[in-house]
């Protein structure tokens, strides 16, 4: 890369403006870093990623089936890919433990993105076979478990549902999505689990005990896992938080 700043794409989006760039950071001896940006407030960094594949390594760990059983997932939410990629590394007793990975993401141009190769992680993504894009809304498809995630297969139950889209349980994109933290909303959700199956959420905040309440309500446990990373822009660390609530077993 020659030039210090590219815009990669530019799109209006039912959502807004939506930019995909790539820059060098002087500061960090000119490391590339792509970003998502969406009306003016960063979605994904390629430098800050620690927490979104804390997402799928925590909540994958957490998912309880019988031995040498695979996995079937989906991640809500593409952006730059993180979550995604961790979940087909995930192994378990030392094999590959992800059967099949559904990623539901809203914006058609995230989507071309990877399959063009035009982000870093794109092509190792799209290659893999388990790999199944799914352009939609996931709250839309999460509240109807009837359809599900998957319009082909009606129904379908997973053993994860890895979450990646708003910013925290009361910071959303849309305020569309505001349904789904509520009470009703995440017995819906759990509808789409297999027994002992997982819900993870990323947030970009300290845990919300009030959240944390809901999901006792409706799952059989539950977990706010804070997570550091180095921040080399600020100095020191920052935090995120990775939510995993485990379905009932049975």
């Amino acid at each position: 890369m020659n030039k210090s700043f590219e815009e990669l794409d530019y799109c209006e989006t039912p959502l807004g403006e939506l930019i995909l760039r790539r820059r060098k950071i002087p500061m960090l001896e000119n490391q590339i870093v792509h970003e998502i940006i969406l009306n003016g407030e960063f979605l994904m960094s390629s430098l800050f990623y620690v927490v979104e594949e804390a997402l799928a390594d925590l909540g994958l760990a957490a998912v309880e089936v019988p031995e040498g059983e695979k996995l079937d997932v989906v991640v809500g939410g593409l952006g730059l890919g993180y979550t995604a990629a961790a979940a087909l590394r995930y192994v378990r007793n030392g094999n590959p433990n992800v059967r099949s990975l559904n990623i539901v993401d809203f914006l058609e141009p995230v989507i071309r993105w990877h399959k063009e190769g035009m982000v870093p992680l794109g092509g190792g993504l799209t290659s893999d076979p388990r790999t199944r894009y799914v352009e939609g809304d996931f709250f839309a498809l999460a509240a109807d478990p009837q359809i599900g995630f998957l319009m082909e297969s009606p129904g379908t139950r997973f053993h994860a549902v890895l979450l990646d889209i708003d910013h925290t349980p009361q910071h959303w994109l849309n305020p569309r999505h505001a349904a789904f933290y509520t009470l009703e909303g995440l017995e819906t959700l759990r509808c789409h689990l297999h027994p002992g199956g997982v819900f993870a959420m990323w947030s970009d905040e300290s845990p919300d005990e009030a959240f944390c309440a809901r999901l006792r309500e409706v799952f059989s446990k539950v977990d706010a896992h804070v997570v550091s990373f180095p921040n080399p822009i600020r100095g020191g660390e920052s935090t995120g938080t990775v939510y995993v609530a485990v379905s009932p077993a049975g």
